[in-house]
């Protein structure tokens, strides 16, 4: 039997939401069931033995519609595996571990979450939004640095990790 698994994030110009659709994929391809959705439209969790919870990060601030995913279904989250992970970094600083904001750190420690996950991010002229984000997609720093190999290893690390809880069930 596979675990039930949402995958919800939190986006602002679309890199995190294709971020957790090769999280999802991955987790189908290891034999679990995974429903990826934006946090804005995902009102219960009790269908799910996990949840896997992503946001961009900018200028060290989590989308406020993941903060608040966090704060209304912390209780639940306390009794579910659960991962973090967050993207955005670009440029000279793209595989730098990026810390959790204060209040995301907060509700992490509540649920007993493991350490986030930084993946890099995408800053790309036709996504930017915001001025200064439109101002540096015109320089040196507007490049998808995403690692692919890298999202796929980790989503298949909780993949393994669902399958043994699984097993030892």
């Amino acid at each position: 039997m596979s675990r039930q698994v949402l995958v919800a994030y939190a986006t602002k110009m679309g890199a995190t939401a294709e971020i957790a659709e090769a999280i999802g994929a991955e987790l189908r391809e290891h034999g679990h069931h995974a429903d990826v959705r934006n946090v804005a439209g995902v009102e219960s969790i009790a269908d799910y033995d996990a949840v896997i919870l992503g946001s961009s990060i900018y200028i060290r601030r989590w989308r406020p519609e993941a903060v608040r995913f966090l704060r209304k279904h912390a209780d639940e989250l306390g009794d579910r595996q659960v991962w973090l992970f967050h993207s955005g970094p670009v440029g000279p600083d793209k595989d730098q571990e990026q810390e959790l904001p204060v209040n995301v750190r907060r509700l992490a420690r509540r649920i007993d979450a493991p350490p986030v996950m930084t993946f890099a991010g995408r800053l790309e002229p036709q996504t930017a939004k915001g001025f200064l984000a439109r101002r540096l997609a015109r320089g040196e720093l507007a490049v998808d640095s995403r690692d692919w190999t890298l999202i796929k290893n980790w989503a298949a690390g909780i993949a393994a990790t669902l399958t043994s809880i699984e097993a030892g069930s």
